[in-house]
């Protein structure tokens, strides 16, 4: 497992994306940095693990809203269109 120094500033989603590759990956730094669970901004020169990641991994306890939802069955015929509304 590699490390990441934080820089004042730091928030997980931004560590995601920089070094996992998407911001909805930070529930992956929070499991691997627990003790540091509560902190929403980092101050300069905590270090942090960054665990490894592979697309064919399945992760465990993500949010219901990180899920794949399969049970949504969206129908394109059932879309409907406004004409004449600005979107």
């Amino acid at each position: 497992m590699r490390t990441y120094t934080t820089v004042s500033g730091d928030m997980f989603d931004q560590i995601a994306l920089k070094e996992l590759g998407s911001e909805y990956l930070f529930p992956l730094l929070l499991e691997a940095n627990p003790k540091h669970r509560t902190t929403l901004v980092f101050s300069a020169g905590v270090v942090l693990n960054i665990p490894e990641v592979s697309e064919t991994t399945h992760y465990e306890n993500l949010p219901e809203w990180l899920e794949d939802n399969q049970d949504i069955d969206e129908d394109p015929k059932e879309i409907e269109v406004l004409h004449g509304v600005d979107a």
